[in-house]
């Protein structure tokens, strides 16, 4: 066996592609503006105690910015019923939350209807890594729904289905 050596952007960009991951919408209400981004790096049960989850984003991010000031922010593991979702908010152009049904907590979280998974969060910590910024989000509260998670993998989005309870 031997290793492929190139370790450009675009190469790994296709070798990542690989591993399938979940999307997230990661959103908050900040002065009455919907903000958000969307993550395929996101990862549950970094720690339990306290209850941790992390992300990255990009450095080069015009949104992180902005999200990064709301008290909370809202995590929603997109669903098999979130068709499009993730290219509308992930979009540098028009409204990005147009058609989209969503919900906002007290606390300013906003989370996408039709999720698998919500997680209200607030930062708990951010870590420099190298182009990108890996960041540590607290949960505070969930909700889970009965929908298929929706995943990415080799530059396409799939879903998986949920098995049926015995």
């Amino acid at each position: 066996m031997s290793l492929n050596r190139e370790l450009d952007p675009l190469s790994l960009r296709k070798v990542f592609a690989q591993h399938p991951s979940g999307v997230a919408a990661l959103c908050a209400e900040i002065d009455g503006v919907k903000t958000g981004i969307v993550a395929s790096s996101f990862t549950v049960g970094v720690s339990l105690e306290p209850a941790l989850v992390m992300f990255a984003v990009q450095k080069s991010s015009n949104t992180w910015p902005k999200l990064r000031a709301a008290s909370h922010i809202g995590v929603s593991v997109l669903s098999d019923q979130n068709d499009g979702v993730c290219a509308q908010i992930a979009s540098k152009n028009g409204d990005r939350f147009r058609g989209i049904n969503t919900v906002t907590s007290e606390e300013g979280a906003l989370f996408v209807e039709e999720s698998t998974l919500w997680l209200e969060t607030s930062i708990y910590n951010e870590v420099e890594a190298g182009d990108h910024w890996v960041v540590l989000l607290e949960v505070h509260g969930h909700h889970v729904s009965q929908h298929s998670p929706q995943i990415f993998h080799d530059s396409r989005f799939h879903s998986i289905p949920i098995p049926e309870l015995v």
